[in-house]
């Protein structure tokens, strides 16, 4: 295999939907190839760059290059379903079971379950007095980022369904404030493992992943790019499902 040497200097390159990312300059017998697209990837895990990274330089280029092969491998379709309910969210200020039904499919999530049962015969007045609760404190600016999204999990808690685990629950809190808040769930998670990132598994894990994303918005703030914790979430979800 041809050896490579990835330089830290960053160059813009257009995404699929119009996102412009910064991605590792590739050097190979130092002539550069400015078009790589079949070869970055080898080049990023088969380079000297490690899991977990070495340094905060080859956690960004992890991060980023995750975050360029996922707008490349999803559809522009497929987050319109989350976009929607995001609009009957703010439009509403609640949601009801259909529109988390819409969320559980957005997620691809299994419906043939007792909870999904208990939600059912849950009165749709009091799922939308807990999202109305989660669009609250989501959207509280006086709170931290962390704080908010623990509150807003805790919102939610006792509805059947979101008594445990973050996936849906987190699904609710992004479409409350999408530009805010994060997905939750297990591949993100391998993906901050990966990175040598630990998130225990005990009670808050929501905010605690949060406060860690927040920590991943400021390396990519110090590489010049301005990222919301959805970008992150998207970067660690292709990276935890790739390995």
């Amino acid at each position: 295999m041809t050896q490579v040497a990835i330089k830290y200097d960053l160059y813009f390159i257009e995404g699929q939907h119009g996102a412009t990312v910064k991605q590792p300059r590739v050097v190979v017998d130092d002539l550069k190839l400015l078009d790589f697209s079949s070869y970055c990837q080898d080049a990023i895990m088969n380079s000297p760059l490690t899991l977990p990274p070495a340094n905060e330089n080859e956690l960004w280029l992890h991060l980023s290059n995750s975050y360029r092969n996922y707008i490349t491998d999803t559809s522009e379709h497929y987050d319109e379903v989350l976009l929607e309910i995001t609009e009957r969210f703010v439009a509403s200020g609640s949601l009801g079971k259909a529109d988390i039904g819409s969320l559980l499919l957005w997620k691809r999530l299994q419906a043939n379950t007792r909870w999904a049962k208990a939600l059912l015969n849950t009165p749709d007045l009091e799922v939308r007095g807990a999202t109305e609760n989660v669009f609250r404190f989501a959207n509280n600016e006086a709170l931290s980022v962390p704080d908010a999204a623990r509150q807003a999990r805790s919102a939610i808690g006792s509805i059947p369904g979101f008594k445990s685990g973050d996936a849906l629950a987190s699904s609710v809190i992004v479409a409350a404030a999408p530009t805010r808040m994060a997905i939750y769930d297990r591949r993100a998670h391998h993906g901050l493992t990966l990175l040598g990132i630990e998130l225990s598994n005990k009670s808050g894990r929501y905010s605690r992943y949060m406060d860690v994303l927040q920590k991943l918005i400021a390396v990519a703030a110090e590489h010049d790019e301005k990222w919301t914790a959805r970008q992150v979430d998207q970067a660690l979800f292709t990276l935890g499902n790739s390995r």
